[in-house]
């Protein structure tokens, strides 16, 4: 069992019991999934650089990428139908928590002046969006071999019903929310 979870099952239920007055710890709200995603424009010109994007997310996430194509054709984007413009992963169980552990305690505090995420980026049903800038700051990425830093999108759905919810949980997971002024 990983170190977040076990912190989930052992302090974020009870707390949450507490706090919102949950009967029953099955009421309280857990985490479901957590989905990576790069997209690349450039990747129309170049296929090369898909490949780099597929390794370094394979890299991050221990799971192998699934490749997304265009589902539309944009003519002024050079853009036709089925072609590879990105790559995504799902995470569950196991490799989420650990995934999550390591963006809070160790990819998030490399960030150059970082001083918290967003506590706006939810949806209004507890799920949390989060976009990082660079790949680089994955300590898995070696930064000598990356051509170019691209970015990406960390999605992570709850079972929490509101916003409240949801955002309590991931503070008492650790989650550093940005404290307004």
């Amino acid at each position: 069992m990983t170190r977040l979870k076990k912190k989930y099952q052992q302090e974020v239920v009870p707390a949450m019991m507490g706090e919102f007055g949950y009967k029953n710890p099955f009421q309280v709200p857990r985490l479901e999934k957590i989905t990576l995603n790069i997209g690349l424009g450039e990747a129309i010109q170049n296929i090369k650089v898909l490949d780099a994007a597929v390794t370094e997310l394979m890299a991050i996430t221990g799971q192998k990428p699934v490749v997304t194509r265009a589902k539309k054709a944009i003519a002024n984007f050079k853009l036709r139908e089925g072609i590879p413009i990105g790559c995504m992963v799902t995470l569950r169980r196991e490799r989420m928590y650990e995934f999550l552990d390591r963006l809070i305690h160790v990819a998030l505090p490399r960030v150059r002046d970082f001083r918290g995420v967003s506590d706006r980026s939810f949806d209004r049903r507890g799920n949390y969006s989060l976009g990082l800038r660079e790949q680089i700051i994955f300590p898995e990425i070696q930064v000598d071999k990356v051509e170019k830093a691209r970015g990406l999108t960390v999605s992570i759905v709850t079972t929490a019903r509101t916003d409240q919810e949801g955002k309590a949980l991931l503070k008492y997971l650790g989650m550093p929310f940005a404290i307004k002024d």
